[in-house]
Protein backbone atom coordinates (compact mmCIF):
# COMPACT_ATOMS: atom_id res chain seq x y z
CA UNK A 1 0.00 0.00 0.00
CA UNK A 2 1.09 3.49 -0.59
CA UNK A 3 -0.52 6.74 0.56
CA UNK A 4 -1.95 8.24 -2.35
CA UNK A 5 -3.29 11.93 -1.17
CA UNK A 6 -3.69 13.86 2.17
CA UNK A 7 -7.06 15.40 1.89
CA UNK A 8 -8.01 18.31 3.93
CA UNK A 9 -12.05 19.34 4.25
CA UNK A 10 -11.86 23.46 3.09
CA UNK A 11 -14.73 25.65 2.58
CA UNK A 12 -12.27 26.96 -0.92
CA UNK A 13 -10.92 23.91 -2.51
CA UNK A 14 -9.24 26.50 -5.11
CA UNK A 15 -8.29 28.94 -2.93
CA UNK A 16 -6.59 26.80 -0.36
CA UNK A 17 -5.22 24.54 -3.22
CA UNK A 18 -3.47 27.85 -4.76
CA UNK A 19 -2.14 28.92 -1.26
CA UNK A 20 -0.42 25.87 -0.34
CA UNK A 21 0.55 25.13 -4.27
CA UNK A 22 2.75 28.49 -4.06
CA UNK A 23 3.79 27.22 -0.41
CA UNK A 24 5.25 23.82 -1.91
CA UNK A 25 5.90 25.07 -5.52
CA UNK A 26 3.90 21.88 -6.60
CA UNK A 27 1.11 22.50 -9.07
CA UNK A 28 -2.63 22.64 -9.02
CA UNK A 29 -3.75 19.64 -11.38
CA UNK A 30 -4.63 21.14 -14.67
CA UNK A 31 -7.78 19.62 -14.83
CA UNK A 32 -9.17 21.77 -11.47
CA UNK A 33 -10.68 25.17 -11.54
CA UNK A 34 -12.70 27.70 -9.09
CA UNK A 35 -15.50 26.81 -8.25
CA UNK A 36 -14.50 22.89 -8.72
CA UNK A 37 -15.41 20.73 -5.08
CA UNK A 38 -12.28 18.83 -4.93
CA UNK A 39 -8.47 20.71 -5.94
CA UNK A 40 -5.36 18.59 -6.11
CA UNK A 41 -1.73 19.71 -5.31
CA UNK A 42 0.16 17.01 -7.23
CA UNK A 43 3.19 16.39 -5.41
CA UNK A 44 6.49 14.81 -7.16
CA UNK A 45 6.75 11.28 -6.48
CA UNK A 46 6.92 9.36 -4.37
CA UNK A 47 5.35 12.07 -1.80
CA UNK A 48 1.37 12.34 -1.53
CA UNK A 49 -0.41 15.07 -3.22
CA UNK A 50 -2.37 17.65 -1.47
CA UNK A 51 -6.47 17.17 -1.86
CA UNK A 52 -8.77 19.60 -1.17
CA UNK A 53 -12.60 19.02 -0.62
CA UNK A 54 -15.31 21.54 -0.33
CA UNK A 55 -17.56 20.77 2.98
CA UNK A 56 -20.78 22.35 4.35
CA UNK A 57 -19.09 23.09 8.07
CA UNK A 58 -15.92 25.56 8.86
CA UNK A 59 -13.17 24.46 10.72
CA UNK A 60 -13.96 24.64 14.99
CA UNK A 61 -11.32 23.27 16.90
CA UNK A 62 -7.08 22.32 16.41
CA UNK A 63 -6.33 19.86 14.21
CA UNK A 64 -5.66 16.55 15.27
CA UNK A 65 -3.35 16.29 12.46
CA UNK A 66 -1.24 19.05 10.56
CA UNK A 67 2.02 19.40 8.36
CA UNK A 68 5.31 20.16 9.76
CA UNK A 69 7.55 20.90 6.81
CA UNK A 70 11.58 22.13 6.82
CA UNK A 71 12.84 23.81 4.83
CA UNK A 72 15.55 22.91 2.01
CA UNK A 73 17.10 26.17 0.36
CA UNK A 74 16.64 28.90 3.06
CA UNK A 75 16.48 29.11 6.49
CA UNK A 76 13.58 28.46 8.84
CA UNK A 77 13.14 32.23 9.39
CA UNK A 78 13.16 33.18 5.95
CA UNK A 79 10.73 30.38 5.43
CA UNK A 80 8.51 31.98 8.02
CA UNK A 81 8.22 35.24 6.36
CA UNK A 82 7.80 34.10 2.84
CA UNK A 83 4.91 31.87 3.77
CA UNK A 84 3.20 34.59 5.90
CA UNK A 85 3.59 36.70 2.84
CA UNK A 86 1.56 34.15 1.18
CA UNK A 87 -1.42 34.59 2.99
CA UNK A 88 -0.49 32.31 6.45
CA UNK A 89 -0.93 33.90 10.02
CA UNK A 90 1.35 33.43 12.63
CA UNK A 91 -0.08 31.63 15.22
CA UNK A 92 2.62 30.42 17.86
CA UNK A 93 6.42 30.98 17.86
CA UNK A 94 8.44 28.14 19.50
CA UNK A 95 12.08 29.54 18.52
CA UNK A 96 14.51 29.44 21.21
CA UNK A 97 17.03 32.23 21.30
CA UNK A 98 19.63 29.53 20.67
CA UNK A 99 17.95 29.42 17.02
CA UNK A 100 16.33 25.49 17.77
CA UNK A 101 12.37 25.43 17.78
CA UNK A 102 9.90 25.81 15.25
CA UNK A 103 7.14 28.15 14.23
CA UNK A 104 3.31 27.32 13.73
CA UNK A 105 1.33 29.49 11.31
CA UNK A 106 -2.51 29.29 9.80
CA UNK A 107 -3.33 28.79 6.87
CA UNK A 108 -6.15 30.66 5.40
CA UNK A 109 -8.66 28.95 6.61
CA UNK A 110 -7.39 28.32 10.07
CA UNK A 111 -5.89 24.81 9.18
CA UNK A 112 -2.07 24.45 11.50
CA UNK A 113 0.87 24.17 10.34
CA UNK A 114 4.67 24.02 11.11
CA UNK A 115 7.59 25.22 9.95
CA UNK A 116 10.75 23.43 11.53
CA UNK A 117 14.38 24.53 11.43
CA UNK A 118 15.90 23.43 8.31
CA UNK A 119 19.20 22.58 6.72
CA UNK A 120 20.19 25.89 6.34
CA UNK A 121 20.20 28.11 9.02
Amino acid sequence: MRLRHVTVDCADPYELGTFWSRVTGWPVSGQDEPGDDEVLVEAPAPVPGLLFIRVPEGKTVKNRVHFDWQPTDRSRDEEVDRVIGLGAKLHEDHRGPEGRGWVTLLDPEGNEFCIERGAVT
